[in-house]
């Protein structure tokens, strides 16, 4: 788990946790927001960048981040199946202080399946505390 600012490493890999593609959730998501996907097809997009962002969210709550700047270079590669566990992690990019209190954080976040392919990535810039020693 990243620390203060000053803690987080550049290439630094960070656990967001895993989360199995719950058949019902599924069903449902498609119900509600694709009524002509056809489940065969996998996860839709759409329900695949809300697992990431419910790892994410689980995964950030006790870090100092106070705020996510943006979200970018979303990419999709497949459509997991039901049933099919979905890893997330995050690699520190980059860093820049931008004062002495804060500082930003450039991350790579990554959905793996179970055989280790890329499900989803997206960039992220993120304000993280500073130790403020």
């Amino acid at each position: 788990m990243p620390g203060y600012f000053e803690d987080i490493a550049v290439g630094q890999v960070v656990s967001l946790g895993a989360m199995v593609v719950d058949n019902d959730v599924l069903n449902d998501f498609i119900a509600a927001f694709a009524p002509d996907r056809d489940p065969d097809d996998g996860a839709p997009d759409a329900l695949v960048y809300a697992i990431w962002s419910r790892l994410d969210l689980k995964a950030s709550a006790e870090w100092p981040q106070t705020k996510r700047l943006g979200v970018d270079a979303l990419r999709w590669m497949r459509n997991p199946p039901a049933g099919e566990l979905l890893r997330g992690r995050m690699t520190v990019m980059g860093k820049d202080q931008v004062g002495e209190s804060k500082g930003i954080v450039i991350a790579q976040h990554d959905l793996l399946d179970e055989a280790g392919r890329l499900v989803f990535s997206c960039l992220t810039r993120s304000v993280f505390v500073c130790r403020g020693e």
